[in-house]
């Protein structure tokens, strides 16, 4: 268990944080400057809070009240920094080893080799950094930070200097990895897929607080309010009133449309109707109806629109389309009233290309009603 409640204060900016994880891999996700990195620096002890308490698997790093702050070395933490900053003079061998030094030879030896094994770096001991791959110099750090069995490992943006294509490979690579070494970890990240393939439990922060602390399925379907769901990025993010509710389904008046929802905010809170309320609708599950099957049918084809495309972006495996609706007034999104995206077969078989106007399906349950 990490139980984090710290607040520290600089000029023009205060980190005042809560969150607690079990033993698992947790993502601190955010804009750049939300205090990220700052969090990661006061669980290592690298920076002293001015107030709060850190607690690792029961043992107390930090409390400003009780005058408990750990130095670094005492707290057994593995620190895997941006661009991983293994020593280039230092073989593989001698960069695992790095964190042993406090103990004998032999043990170092036998420890730093049971961790190169470990991690598939068998044969590259006596290679120096500069003759190492992308994928090479991430296993070597993390083999340095986790050869001193460290109760908490950090790793503050570990992707972020590489390359796209090799970011998605060493991503998954390094997922492997903290699941298969069972070490509970805190990763700091700005890209949510990152965050979202890496961490078990995401942690949303933006301008020195946490706005929601989630497990990730749970953040991605179910975001704590409109901010959140904006941060983790989440399109199609609209503005519409209540109707009516009930603890199974809501409905709501947006753009000349009545919408329904299967997914209320909350049983224990039923908005009243001409409540304003956020909702969002994910691009991908919004539905073109074909035009070669006859009229839709109102059992399988709910919320029901027609518009027309007014932009689309080749996204290469699928389209993204903006479309507008045949209702007057302006449009939700600026140009625009929804996204949606289609797979590329499905935008050539129906020759989106020459026919710009269609009819619209939205199921109920794609409908994510946003608390306020």
């Amino acid at each position: 268990m990490v139980a984090v409640a710290i607040a520290k204060r600089f000029a023009g900016f205060t980190l005042d944080v809560g969150w607690e994880a079990e033993r698992s891999v947790v993502g601190l996700f955010g804009p750049s400057g939300a205090g990220k990195t700052l969090t990661l620096q006061c669980l290592a002890g690298l920076i002293r809070p001015d107030a709060g308490r850190i607690v690792v698997d029961g043992r107390v790093f930090f409390d400003a009240a009780a005058g408990v702050d750990l130095p670094p070395q005492r707290r057994r933490i593995g620190y895997v920094f941006q661009g991983y900053a293994l020593f280039p003079h230092l073989t593989v061998a001698r960069n695992v080893a790095f964190g042993l030094r406090d103990r004998p030879r032999p043990e170092r030896a036998r420890r730093a080799a049971e961790v190169i094994e470990r991690l598939g770096l068998g044969g590259l001991e006596h290679r120096y950094p500069r003759e190492l791959s992308g994928g090479q110099r991430q296993r070597v750090a993390l083999g340095r930070a986790l050869a001193i069995d460290p109760a908490l490992l950090l790793l503050d943006e570990p992707l972020s200097a590489l390359d796209a294509p090799l970011r998605r490979a060493l991503r998954d690579e390094l997922r492997e990895v903290l699941t298969g070494w069972g070490t509970a970890a805190v990763v700091v990240t700005h890209d949510f897929t990152e965050a979202y393939r890496l961490a078990d439990r995401i942690v949303v922060y933006a301008g020195g607080r946490v706005i929601q602390s989630a497990p990730r399925a749970q953040l991605l379907w179910q975001p704590a309010s409109e901010s959140v769901a904006r941060i983790i990025g989440i399109r199609n993010i609209l503005h519409g009133v209540v109707l009516k509710a009930a603890p199974d389904r809501i409905q709501l008046r947006w753009r000349g449309q009545t919408l329904e929802a299967v997914n209320s905010p909350s049983r224990a809170y039923l908005p009243p109707p001409a409540t304003p309320i956020a909702f969002s609708i994910r691009p991908e599950y919004v539905r073109l109806i074909r035009k070669d099957r006859g009229a839709p049918d109102p059992a399988h084809h709910m919320n029901l629109m027609q518009g027309r495309i007014v932009d689309e972006l080749d996204l290469g495996t699928t389209w993204n389309l903006k479309m507008r609706l045949d209702e007057p007034g302006e449009p939700a999104q600026g140009g625009y009233d929804l996204e949606v995206e289609v797979p590329r077969l499905v935008y050539e078989i129906l020759e989106i290309d020459r026919d710009r106007v269609w009819q619209l399906s939205i199921h109920r349950g794609s409908i994510q009603v946003l608390p306020a």
